[in-house]
């Protein structure tokens, strides 16, 4: 494959796009769900709930089952609770993610994870399965500003200290997508991830159906 980009630095989606975490995900809801006298909504409904942030997804979840939770703040901490307590029970890596950012990190080029995902979940599972070493930032989404703003990756390349400019947006969604073209990143989507959009209807600047695709077009 032809080399396209030659960035000084790689933002990254976390669910979908470096981890397969769909699975430890809704079951963590559908025992919220439970524990608050709903019926859970399964793998393949709780897939499509995922991609805005976990207050998000507990609101559609429990939009699903009844209405919406009295109390959504302690129903988010909740679900993360239960989230925490397994962030790694069936959650793996796609394949070629650890190459692939170890080849990444080894060319000189600054990593950072850029998600919706809470803080302490996305610190925890990048520990569990050893790939927090890869990145220089890690930004998730406790923060002010999330995708699809664009400040979120502003302030992320602001950790880095690297302009839009010299930078490549990885990820799976339309979240994903909206935040790099508003913030003037290049921007390389992949096809598996978790996404009601198929990710070459968003017109990316390279579409990856493997992860370890990234080695080939980034020079």
């Amino acid at each position: 494959m032809e080399v396209k980009f030659r960035p000084k630095a790689i933002l990254f989606d976390l669910d979908g796009t470096l981890v397969d975490t769909a699975t430890d995900i809704v079951s963590a809801l559908d025992q919220l769900l439970i524990e608050f006298g709903r019926q859970p909504v399964g793998q393949n409904a709780g897939r499509g709930m995922i991609g805005d942030g976990a207050r998000a997804l507990v609101a559609r979840g429990f939009a699903a089952t009844g209405g919406a939770h009295e109390q959504p703040e302690n129903a988010f901490k909740r679900w993360l609770e239960i989230y925490s307590s397994a962030v790694a029970r069936h959650s793996l890596p796609y394949p070629g993610v650890p190459e692939t950012l170890s080849d990444l990190a080894n060319r000189g080029i600054a990593l950072a994870v850029c998600t919706n995902k809470a803080d302490s979940a996305t610190r925890l599972l990048l520990e569990a399965l050893d790939l927090s070493r890869y990145f220089r930032a890690v930004v998730g989404g406790d923060i002010e500003f999330r995708k699809p703003d664009p400040r979120h990756i502003f302030a992320t390349l602001e950790l880095l200290g690297v302009a839009p400019a010299q930078a490549l947006m990885v990820g799976d969604s339309a979240n994903d997508a909206n935040a790099a073209r508003s913030a003037g990143l290049d921007l390389a989507l992949v096809e598996y991830g978790y996404t009601d959009i198929p990710a070459a209807d968003l017109s990316p600047d390279a579409l990856l159906s493997e992860f370890a695709q990234l080695r080939e077009i980034v020079g």
